[in-house]
């Protein structure tokens, strides 16, 4: 079936009835595996998620203006006149040069943190448990976000990467 076949389709409920059926009546005849039954409840599944999301689409499209709307009023005072490509340019200019101004002064409070740790290194006899504890967690926080980060980079999965 082709894609424009596909798009034609689905235009209203009945007409995506009669394709989830006949969707299913080809799933019975490629997948001896399937029954009847089955395929028809995937159809009657079908059906029902092309209502929701029918309904979630029309729920979209009457609020979101209305959104839209309040969201710039409550901002306003953050939004620059005129709003054109020119001004959106020197805004990211400043924002580049802004955060290129503050290296200086992350790369301080980066080397107060290290001779904090560097302190602690040298004096672990003074180190209390509760500090050791709370490393010890902020350690494998930042090994659950990698592991996290590994399974999200290999497509959601745990054991490893597709070939």
């Amino acid at each position: 079936m082709s894609d424009h076949t596909f798009g034609k389709t689905l235009r209203s409920p009945s007409h995506f009835f009669h394709f989830a059926l006949s969707l299913s009546l080809s799933l019975c005849q490629k997948h001896s595996s399937i029954s009847f039954s089955q395929a028809m409840a995937l159809t009657f599944k079908l059906a029902q998620l092309q209502s929701k999301a029918t309904q979630a689409s029309q729920l979209v499209s009457k609020h979101a203006p209305l959104y839209y709307k309040q969201l710039l009023e409550q901002n306003k005072h953050y939004i620059q006149d005129p709003p054109t490509v020119e001004t959106c340019n020197l805004l990211s200019k400043q924002l580049f040069y802004t955060r290129l101004a503050s290296i200086p002064g992350r790369y301080e409070a980066f080397h107060k943190e290290m001779d904090y740790v560097k302190h602690i290194w040298k004096n672990l006899n003074e180190l209390k448990i509760e500090d050791a504890c709370v490393a010890t967690l902020f350690g494998l926080e930042c090994f659950a976000w990698y592991c996290a980060g590994e399974i999200v980079g290999r497509g959601f999965t745990i054991t490893g990467y597709y070939v």
